[in-house]
């Protein structure tokens, strides 16, 4: 049975987490989410038992009933098996009905963040952080750290291209991890090496303004002992690691890794890397996009520190299949091409769009879809020139993720601040996703992208309209 055991870490720096044992029996709440999903993989090929439920049912539940996960759909205290412990995302609140059957039964309750925590002290961890590029990043590190046989394990918070959920329990020496900074629980994980794409304001509540979100990065930057990979093109990146010495990337003169454009489609981006004693030759990014060439050479930069050979890791990035939701190629209907991405932050919108401009097509029609009240009241000014690469804008109402709805605030802001500051722009505000997809209808003509950006429900758009426009012949 698990118990709670002392680990001294980083001097005197003491963390009390949980002993992880193989017999173990794991209930997960939230089961279906990515990053529950992925610790309930590395759980069973610990060897632990793992039961979880979800709201709702979904093919990542699927996926973890092939792999021999409990999964129940809905939230019952019916659902409690005899379970060591519990864990729960933060979605799953203090009166979840399973929460508070384990409490009464005795059993321990947990964070996400604690289990992740405890299974970074069974490898040297790799941590790959950022308000943005993490997740592409992560992914390209665990391929190719895969390729050249280094067998990693990983946890990379989205679903592959493949279809499997981003994770992987190994007996290697190496575990790659999304660091996920949006509850600040980031800076609890042990790791050993540390990748850093961006800092930029996210998550702001009251209690945590800009100035805390930099200082967690950069208790994280001085937290990965055995070395730190920095974006050098990010200003809050370059700040967060100022305490401690870091290898960097990016396009300027002073990087120790650093990317210049060849040539570039909507398929791929190719450059050239010099600094560090790299061989010349090309190396193709798999991806379109100045972003994804960023985040791939952050990936190689890390994969050399780790030592393996530039050239076998430049060959492993050109085989990357992606993520979903990274600009993930998702259909074509009457001549229009469909590409969803999760971009929900201004730097990221712009990026995507940037990168869609570069595609050869006719137009570039953009949906965009505000993620959170709370991140919509604290940045919705921010996005007022971050569609310049689009010719057609339309702008709905904002995701929620769970979070209760605050006065004044909507999409509409979004859509105000762009015309506002570009009062001759094709912007529209929409405000349901049902008269959204209608819209799409009657302005895509052939030759377009349609291009669907945000991190909510923004990603079952596509498809309706797909089977809007093919039932039109």
């Amino acid at each position: 049975m698990p118990t709670v055991t002392t680990t001294v870490t980083g001097g005197s720096n003491n963390r009390a987490m949980v002993d992880l044992c193989p017999t173990a029996r794991v209930h997960l709440l939230g089961v279906g989410g990515a990053g529950m999903s992925a610790i309930a993989v590395v759980l069973r090929g610990l060897g632990c038992r793992v039961s979880g439920s979800d709201l709702a049912g979904s093919p990542v539940l699927d996926r973890l009933r092939e792999i021999g996960v409990d999964v129940f759909v809905g939230h019952h205290v019916a659902n409690m098996p005899d379970a060591d412990l519990v864990a729960r995302s933060t979605a799953v609140g203090d009166d979840n009905p399973e929460v508070v059957a384990a409490r009464q039964a005795g059993i321990p309750v947990y964070r996400r963040a604690e289990i992740l925590t405890a299974i970074t002290a069974l490898r040297s961890t790799v941590a790959v952080a950022g308000t943005h590029g993490k997740t592409t990043t992560a992914a390209m590190l665990s391929h190719i750290l895969m390729a050249v046989g280094a067998d990693p394990g990983f946890i990379v918070g989205a679903v592959l291209a493949d279809g499997s959920i981003g994770a992987r329990w190994s007996e290697g020496p190496w575990l790659v991890v999304e660091a996920d900074e949006s509850d600040g629980t980031f800076g609890e994980l042990i790791v050993s090496r540390a990748v850093v794409t961006s800092v930029e304001p996210d998550h702001l509540r009251r209690d945590r303004p800009v100035a805390e979100l930099e200082a967690e990065f950069a208790r994280f930057c001085a937290g990965a002992a055995d070395g730190l990979v920095v974006c050098a093109d990010d200003a809050g990146a370059v700040k967060a690691s100022e305490s401690r010495d870091g290898v960097f990337y990016g396009t300027g003169p002073d990087a120790d890794y650093r990317w210049t454009t060849l040539r570039r489609d909507r398929h791929m981006i190719v450059g050239e890397v010099t600094g560090r004693d790299v061989p010349p030759g090309p190396v193709t990014v798999p991806m379109p996009g100045d972003h994804n060439a960023l985040n791939a050479l952050g990936a190689l930069a890390m994969a050399r520190e780790l030592g393996v050979d530039w050239s076998d890791a430049a060959n492993a990035m050109a085989g990357f299949e992606g993520v979903t939701r990274r600009f993930e190629r998702r259909g074509t209907a009457a001549g229009v091409d469909f590409i969803d991405d999760y971009a929900h932050l201004p730097t990221e919108v712009a990026c995507a769009l940037k990168a869609a401009s570069e595609g050869g097509w006719d137009r570039v029609v953009c949906v965009f879809q505000p993620h959170r009240y709370t991140r919509t009241s604290h940045l919705w000014t921010a996005f007022a020139h971050c569609f310049e690469a689009a010719d057609a804008v339309i702008i709905t109402d904002v995701y929620s993720a769970g979070e209760s709805a605050i006065p004044g605030v909507s999409g509409k802001l979004i859509w105000q601040a762009v015309t506002d500051a570009h009062p001759d722009w094709d912007v529209s505000y929409v405000e349901r996703l049902d008269d959204a997809a209608d819209h799409l209808v009657g302005v895509l003509r052939p030759g377009d992208l349609c291009l669907t950006l945000g991190a909510g429900d923004l990603t079952d758009v596509p498809g309706r309209v797909i089977s809007m426009l093919a039932g039109r012949r």
